[in-house]
């Protein structure tokens, strides 16, 4: 069954990858915190069950970006590389629209589905001896 759903998330977190692509990068920490993982705590010995998400540590605006927000102060990127807020620095708030990438991908449900079910068939076809 592991391997059947593993098939499945790839579907899903290649169209995510996709997704973050077609946004742009500007620091590149989106695409690079995208992951796929199985997930021991929801999964048995008839079920297995994979996570396609984003690293929250890695791109803690993941959420800013799949849904939207209101920018009220002005933004800039530090020596580092990482960006800042100067909460000292308001601006007229302004509507930053939503550019989702994870919630697309559930378009493509049925093509995880379709690869889950090949690659159950390939294995329950495999000979073991």
């Amino acid at each position: 069954v592991r391997p059947a759903a593993q098939a499945a998330a790839q579907v899903l977190y290649d169209n995510v990858k996709g997704n973050v692509a077609r946004i742009g990068k500007v620091t590149g920490n989106l695409g690079n915190s995208i992951y796929q993982v199985y997930s021991k705590k929801n999964s048995s010995e008839t079920k297995a069950t994979y996570e396609v998400s984003y690293n929250r540590q890695k791109a803690p605006h993941g959420h800013l970006v799949e849904y939207g927000h209101i920018q009220k102060f002005k933004r800039y990127i530090g020596k580092d590389g990482n960006w800042y807020t100067n909460k000292n620095a308001p601006i007229t708030p302004k509507q930053v629209g939503a550019r989702p990438f994870i919630r697309p991908a559930i378009t493509h449900f049925n093509e995880a589905m379709d690869a889950a079910k090949d690659r159950l068939i390939e294995e329950l076809n495999k000979d073991y001896t």
